[in-house]
């Protein structure tokens, strides 16, 4: 007899990109007491990424995307640190006198969701 078992979800918060085109995605969320920013994720069209891989903790996650010119394509109104390669920025403060580039990440409220996927449309800023 054979028993079978569903598989636990490896992605806990997934991107797809439902635009014609290539974005560079970077991610932001609160870890251990302080805010985290971490990139890149490059997404082709109508594809998806895992990019937290953990049940989510927090209900709100922070995102950033570029069209392939470094052009933001979401209207974010949260300031967090990106670099122009892979990056981990811990602390989300003055992020051009720590010698970072500052973004304005989309709020993506999770709902206190374990598991959420976000879909990048294509609308502009």
């Amino acid at each position: 007899m054979l028993l079978w078992f569903p598989t636990r979800a490896e992605a806990e918060f997934t991107v797809c990109n439902q635009t014609l085109d290539v974005v560079n995605l970077a991610v932001g969320q609160e870890v251990e007491g302080a805010f985290q920013t971490d990139g890149w994720w490059t997404i082709g069209a109508n594809q998806c990424v895992n990019v937290i891989r953990e049940e989510l903790t927090n209900r709100f996650i922070y995102v950033y995307a570029t069209d392939v010119f470094g052009n933001a394509i979401l209207a974010g109104t949260t300031d967090m640190c990106v670099e122009r390669r892979r990056f981990t920025i811990r602390g989300i403060e003055e992020c051009w006198l720590r010698g970072h580039i500052a973004a304005r990440f989309q709020e993506v409220d999770t709902q206190a969701q374990v598991r959420w996927t976000f879909f990048l449309t294509g609308a502009s800023p």
